[in-house]
């Protein structure tokens, strides 16, 4: 079969962000927009001749034409081997226990993650090395110089593979294998969970639950591994048919874009005792207990905190990270269990290295993101199923185990501000303002707080050496509070700023405060410090969690 070679003409916009390249769909139908990025992919890697490459996605719109397309530049490339999910569906955490179980050269995942869908919604592709974990910065950086010197492309002609259907295909001397996109991810799930203790709570008929899958990807997971694996009654997955558009909403599990699910567990008289969700592409979590909200950085500190109880993790943790926007909770827990603790810039990439390492065995970023050294990716539905193991064990509510851990280790209140779709040059102003500010501020009082340290956060990878620098702008106070600015490169529009508030509470006496009346004070300084108001015309954040 003769390779059909493409000339093209390079773009200029398509540097990875913090996982992978997103952009909007019509951006990626644009003639050879895909194929040039994934061309730029294929030249960054070495010894790609006989290989396999794991393939799959969230569903969303474009994901299937993007899959054929992808296929036949595999084949050009020189791929011995796919391995792609059935109907084209991938969680990103299964993807990465695909890559690692079979040794792949590596992986590429399209999802936008928990941004829209629909054909005015965003696209993404992300490429996961043979760690199973997103690529490091030095090949995003590769791979954004090859998209600027692309000349053509390399593709198979056309050859439909039929995705829905399981079996072995061949395209142009490459084996296709359309495999069951669940099995191998519940297998992997049963190494490290006591799934007959789940199983008898959910079936105990005094516990009910729901699962938001958001029409997304995890629907024939939780589908498969609740329902039917673990016998939760039929009703249990919510929402699970994974959509193109994701029936209209937003595939972000939190409580501006979970409302139903909200809904059911803050009922005045809800009867149910644990709601989950998770997003597009399958790899962030909110738990919620009956009328109570998980922080995600609470979420990882009581992980930790009773990780012994779950058989995976019955012989202790190595250790923790946690990105540097997120509570320092974690930290804590790490502290009185004599347990290393890292702190990371955000984007799961940089908890790769420390897992590989095994300096850590848990890992979590406050946008929702939970995982372990079973993948090399944030994992919604393994929190899941630990919280529920948790559960199984402790015989106790969601609440309860929450404020006992408060009580043992203290409260972070902690809430994020975001401010979406501000005006790129108006967001780079402020944040230059913000860094011009920073030589003076430390010593500044503001009320009864007095800042010790202001700076532009750098990380020293303690594997590799590499540096990261400019990473989010911290202002730390004397008494542990925080605030932390940042640029998020995950959306398509614009730009977001992040604002991070975190006040430490160690009086359980004064743990039932209402959140945001706590980090009033820490709000305030954060506006006036900024100039947010003046430099974006912005008086409150769009969305808070």
């Amino acid at each position: 079969m003769t390779i059909q070679i493409i000339k093209t003409t390079p773009f200029d916009d398509q540097k990875p962000g913090t996982s992978g390249l997103r952009k909007s769909v019509k951006q990626f139908k644009k003639p050879d927009y895909l194929q040039t990025f994934v061309q730029a992919i294929f030249n960054t890697l070495d010894n790609i001749g006989g290989s396999t490459l794991i393939l799959g996605g969230d569903g969303r719109y474009f994901n299937r034409e993007a899959i054929q397309i992808i296929l036949r530049m595999a084949a050009a490339a020189g791929f011995g081997r796919v391995i792609l999910g059935q109907g084209g569906i991938l969680s990103t955490p299964a993807a990465s226990n695909l890559i690692r179980k079979y040794q792949a050269a590596g992986g590429i995942i399209l999802s936008a993650s928990h941004n829209a869908g629909g054909p005015e919604g965003d696209f993404g592709v992300k490429f996961n090395g043979p760690n199973g974990g997103p690529a490091p910065e030095s090949m995003t950086e590769a791979i954004f110089a090859a998209s600027k010197q692309i000349q053509e492309y390399h593709i198979a002609p056309i050859q439909p593979i039929p995705v829905d259907k399981l079996g072995s295909y061949e395209l142009a001397g490459m084996k296709i294998e359309v495999i069951d996109s669940v099995s191998d991810y519940l297998a992997l799930m049963e190494t490290i969970f006591d799934f007959n203790k789940i199983a008898a709570l959910l079936q105990s008929g005094k516990f009910k639950m729901r699962f938001d899958a958001m029409h997304a990807v995890t629907g024939p997971y939780a589908h498969r591994i609740l329902e039917q694996r673990l016998g939760a009654p039929v009703g249990t997955v919510i929402h699970g048919q994974p959509l193109a558009d994701f029936g209209g909403g937003h595939p972000d599990p939190n409580q501006a874009h979970a409302k139903e699910l909200m809904n059911l567990l803050y009922a005045r008289n809800s009867e149910i005792d644990f709601g989950a969700a998770s997003d597009g592409d399958g790899d962030r979590n909110m738990i919620l207990g009956k009328r109570f909200f998980v922080t995600p950085s609470d979420s990882l500190a009581v992980l930790a905190a009773n990780a012994t109880l779950v058989p995976g993790y019955r012989n202790g943790i190595a250790g923790v990270a946690r990105s540097m926007p997120t509570s320092q909770a974690p930290d804590r827990v790490a502290a009185k269990l004599g347990l290393a603790c890292y702190e990371t810039p955000t984007g799961w990439k940089f908890f790769g290295n420390l897992l590989d390492a095994g300096k850590i065995t848990l890992c979590g970023e406050e946008s929702f993101g939970i995982g372990s050294d079973h993948v090399r990716e944030k994992d919604g539905l393994w929190a899941v199923l630990f919280w529920l193991n948790l559960l199984a064990e402790k015989q106790d509510s969601v609440e309860n185990i929450v404020r006992s851990h408060w009580a043992e280790y203290g409260r972070n209140y902690y809430s994020r501000h975001d401010y979406e779709e501000i005006e790129l040059q108006d967001a780079n102003v402020l944040v230059d303002a913000l860094l011009g500010q920073l030589p003076s501020l430390a010593g500044k009082q503001f009320g009864a707080l007095t800042v010790d340290k202001a700076d532009s956060f750098t990380y020293t990878d303690p594997v590799d050496g590499s540096v990261s620098k400019n990473q989010g702008i911290r202002i730390l106070f004397a008494d542990g509070s925080r605030i932390i600015f940042r640029l998020s490169g995950t959306g398509t529009q614009g730009a977001t700023l992040r604002v991070y508030l975190e006040k430490y509470e160690p009086d359980a006496s004064k743990h039932d405060q209402d959140v945001q009346e706590a980090l009033a004070d820490l709000l305030a300084i954060a506006q006036q410090v900024a100039r947010i108001e003046e430099l974006t015309g912005r008086e409150a954040a769009d969305v808070i969690t």
